[in-house]
C-alpha cells in the first residue's frame, strides 16, 4: 500500500480506539440503567456497535502489521505500475477519467483510487501511454485509451 493509505488506516484505527470505543462504552452504561436488558433497544444497538467496532480494530490492527508500503516516489518508467497515476478515455463515451492505482484496502474510486486488484486496476498494469486496454464488466466489455502514465516528478505520454 501507499505511506498515504497506511496513515489513513492508522489514522481511523487511532479514531475507533480513542473515541469510538470510549462512547460506545458509555452508551451501554447508559443503557444499562434503563433495566431490563432483554427487551432494551438501546442497549442491544450499543452492543451491536461496539462488536463492530472490536472486530474493525482487529482487522485494521491485522492489515497494519501486514503491510508493505511502497515508496511511490521511486517508480519511474513509461509502464503503469502500483502507484501510478494515469489518465484514461472511455472509448464508448469519450469520457476522461485520472485514477491512481493503489492497493485494495485503500481503494475508494469516487476519490479516483483505483485497486490494483480491480478488473481494470489488472488491464492497466505493465500498458503504456497509447495502449487500448479491455475490461469485462457487468454492462459488457469496455475499452478504455491510456493517455497518460504519471509518477512523481515524470510525465510519460503519447
Amino acid at each position: 500500500m501507499t505511506s498515504g493509505g497506511y496513515s489513513r488506516l492508522e489514522e481511523e484505527l487511532k479514531r475507533l480506539r480513542h473515541d469510538e470505543r470510549p462512547a460506545v462504552i458509555k452508551a451501554i452504561a447508559a443503557a444499562r440503567e434503563h433495566g431490563d436488558l432483554s427487551e432494551n433497544a438501546e442497549y442491544h444497538a450499543a452492543r451491536e456497535r461496539q462488536s463492530f467496532i472490536e472486530g474493525r480494530v482487529l482487522e485494521l490492527e491485522d492489515k497494519l502489521a501486514r503491510a508493505e508500503i511502497i515508496d511511490i516516489s521511486q517508480q519511474t518508467g513509461s509502464t503503469v505500475k502500483f502507484g501510478a497515476q494515469v489518465k484514461l478515455v472511455d472509448e464508448e463515451t469519450e469520457e476522461e477519467v485520472v485514477y491512481q492505482i493503489v492497493g485494495p484496502d485503500e481503494a475508494e474510486i469516487q476519490q479516483g483510487l483505483l485497486s490494483v486488484t480491480a478488473p481494470l486496476g489488472r488491464a492497466l498494469i505493465g500498458r503504456e501511454a497509447g495502449d487500448t486496454v479491455e475490461v469485462s464488466t457487468p454492462r459488457g466489455t469496455r475499452y478504455f485509451e491510456l493517455l497518460g502514465v504519471t509518477y512523481p516528478g515524470k510525465i510519460v505520454t503519447q
